[in-house]
């Protein structure tokens, strides 16, 4: 398996064993960093841009055994033997099928909001909304939060989703692949068969309140060893909701894991 090499934010001074942030769909580090800085108090915190989103090159595949091959490599570029492993969303199941295969690189698996399961839900009419705007004639991000407005009512999502709008030269474009995205977002919401494949070592599932990704009997069939734990009144997006209690729960588990405090 091909991999490329994953752009980055690094907060915090090296230490022992450091924590990777690995973000959801179609976002970016830097949707991470007022988390990464809190978390940097007590970790030297690697922030990804995984393939195909951010500052990362854009690949043709994307899916969970890829971004594995991505986590691996950086890894070894930065002569990592093991590291704390934090994903959220699409980043979580990364993160989950990067631990199922190289168990002895993680020192600690931290999973945000997500399952190892496939989704019903679909991609399909949000990166249709995305490919619609009128990037050329839009003057100003107001007109594109407008112009999304009908198909993605959410502002806060509209926001969110436009942080991949960027402006040069007076026009502007898409940072992602918009093609890409469409042609891979269905391995996106699926994950790998894991067969008997395990993970043997503890593992903490934070879940938002308010949500309903997690899936405890698949969790535990794969994770035998996990431990839930929901932050109340958040949804999907519990770190961006309550980053105190999230961040809490992150240093605590790593810490040892005796008193998982919301």
């Amino acid at each position: 398996m091909s991999s490329i090499e994953l752009a980055y934010e690094s907060f915090g001074e090296p230490g022992d064993t450091p924590l990777l942030i690995v973000h959801g769909f179609l976002a970016a580090s830097r949707n991470w960093r007022s988390v990464a800085k809190q978390l940097a108090e007590h970790h030297h915190v690697y922030v990804l841009d995984m393939r195909n989103h951010g500052n990362s090159p854009h690949a043709e595949v994307l899916d969970y055994p890829s971004m594995a091959a991505d986590l691996w490599a950086f890894l070894e570029n930065h002569r990592i033997a093991s590291a704390h492993l934090l994903g959220h969303s699409m980043g979580g199941k990364a993160a989950m099928w990067f631990a199922l295969q190289y168990p002895e690189r993680v020192a600690n698996l931290i999973v945000a909001d997500i399952a190892p399961v496939s989704y019903q839900h679909s991609f399909d009419d949000l990166v249709a909304a995305l490919s619609s705007l009128p990037v050329d004639s839009i003057g100003n991000r107001k007109q594109a939060e407008e112009a999304l407005a009908e198909s993605i009512p959410d502002l806060a999502y509209r926001q969110f989703l436009l942080q991949n709008l960027l402006l040069k030269d007076g026009t502007y474009y898409w940072r992602i692949n918009l093609d890409i995205i469409q042609k891979n977002a269905h391995h996106i919401v699926g994950f790998p068969d894991t067969g008997e494949a395990r993970f043997a070592k503890p593992a903490l599932f934070i879940g938002g309140g308010n949500s309903k990704y997690l899936d405890e009997e698949a969790i535990y069939t794969v994770f035998p060893q996990a431990r839930i734990v929901e932050i109340p009144d958040t949804s999907h997006w519990l770190y961006v909701e309550a980053p105190d209690a999230f961040c809490r729960l992150v240093n605590d588990w790593i810490g040892g894991g005796a008193s998982l405090t919301v």
